[in-house]
């Protein structure tokens, strides 16, 4: 039996997430999450990889990053 985890999201509850991604985080939020996750192209990326494209440290990443998922958070 598979736990609430193991499912895959259903269309519903994609939609929901993007809209929380849209009305809660920032553009720069929005992108960490997504690279991160490989939310939209299937690629996940390391905050070290995500730092050098936008210019930015690894460890601000990873601030900007765990801010937004505490965000996500409160939404759900």
């Amino acid at each position: 039996m598979s736990s609430n985890r193991d499912r895959l999201p259903d269309r519903e509850d994609s939609t929901v997430f993007c809209q929380a991604m849209r009305e809660a985080l920032t553009r720069r939020e929005q992108e960490i999450v997504s690279l991160r996750y490989g939310l939209f192209d299937g690629e996940e990326h390391t905050q070290s990889e995500i730092g050098e494209a936008m210019g930015i440290s690894r460890s601000y990443v990873s601030r900007i990053e765990k801010k937004a998922l505490g965000k996500l958070r409160n939404c759900f």
